[in-house]
């Protein structure tokens, strides 16, 4: 008999989870992170590599196959194309993705693909220098624009995806250079409605720029086709009409997915989050350092996934935010 695949008690198979590797971050986007005073792990709370590598073996052998490195920001983690390599080679890892803040990305771009990295995704929230300064508090985006084109000579790392918070107030002057940019690059710019997980804890609904409403922005002027949405898929997808690109729009907050949500998420320090609202964790690098089997730490892995929550509630009356901002869960 096989093994039985991870399912929570609401008869959802878990086959996706996303691994911070780091709470650390070199930029201070201000919907994720104050400008300063953020308490880091120390190294030793960190989960070593070879945890890290023994924890994805027991989740590929329940059913886990597509793993996306995440942080804070993954490249900020020594090594990241070593792990990535380890990772890539555990039987039963069929996908393996890389969300990156793109600044460290012209000096590893090769080694990571080269290590078996396939996906790729870029936050990238203004295409103007100075408006990307004063979102993240960095004057960078010069840096992060030459990554992406040093990617985009790697024909095997595709697609390649932009990720763009949007904010009201600030996003709506980034909608339509961002609708040209993917018409005239081959990436794909994803829209990612605001979540409550910002570390000043400011996060109001009426902060919340819809993917709806910047749907219909863009075809006021570029018409667009809706493609099939896959089981599972966190990004409603459209194409342009005349052909010429895509573009997705993840609408957690105003569209929730919960339904056939199959995600599950590994923070840095071994805890494991079956939500990225979730109010507990469960503590798996506590069994692995105190000598558990690989059958323990599994049961251990069984009773949390099986609790996985129905729904975030983030639209609900009484929603509680979960203590950690969004760098210290894992992006």
């Amino acid at each position: 008999m096989g093994i039985e695949p991870l399912r929570d008690g609401h008869g959802r198979r878990i086959s996706d989870m996303r691994l911070s590797v780091t709470d650390r971050c070199s930029f201070r986007c201000r919907y994720c992170m104050p400008a300063d005073g953020m308490p880091w792990l120390a190294r030793d709370e960190l989960l070593s590599f070879e945890e890290i590598a023994r924890l994805v073996r027991l989740f590929a052998r329940l059913g886990v196959s597509d793993l996306r490195l995440t942080g804070g920001e993954p490249l900020q983690r020594r090594e990241l194309p070593r792990l990535a390599g380890m990772l890539a080679q555990i039987e039963g890892i069929e996908d393996l993705s890389l969300t990156t803040n793109g600044l460290l990305l012209e000096r590893h771009a090769e080694a990571l693909v080269a290590s078996g990295v396939k996906r790729f995704n870029v936050s990238i929230d203004s295409l103007s220098p100075e408006r990307f300064h004063q979102l993240t508090r960095r004057d960078a985006l010069h840096r992060v624009l030459r990554g992406l084109e040093v990617l985009a000579q790697f024909p095997q790392a595709r697609p390649i995806k932009i990720n763009v918070v949007a904010l009201r107030g600030f996003t709506e002057l980034e909608v339509m250079p961002f609708a040209r940019f993917a018409r005239e690059r081959p990436f794909e710019v994803r829209f990612i409605e605001f979540m409550p997980l910002d570390g000043d804890r400011t996060w109001t609904p009426e902060q919340v720029l819809t993917g709806a409403e910047i749907r219909d922005a863009i075809a006021t002027e570029w018409p667009l086709e809706p493609l099939v949405r896959e089981p599972g898929a966190t990004a409603r997808v459209y194409r342009f009409a005349d052909g010429r690109g895509r573009i997705g729009f993840v609408n957690p907050v105003s569209e929730p997915f919960c339904a056939d949500c199959n995600r599950i998420r590994l923070t840095a320090d071994g805890r494991l989050r079956t939500c990225l609202f979730s109010l507990g964790e469960t503590d798996l690098r506590g069994p692995l350092r105190a000598g558990a089997d690989d059958a323990d730490v599994e049961d251990v892995i069984r009773t949390a996934v099986w609790h996985k929550e129905l729904k975030h509630h983030v639209n609900d009356p009484g929603f509680v935010r979960p203590a950690r901002s969004m760098s210290a869960i894992g992006g």
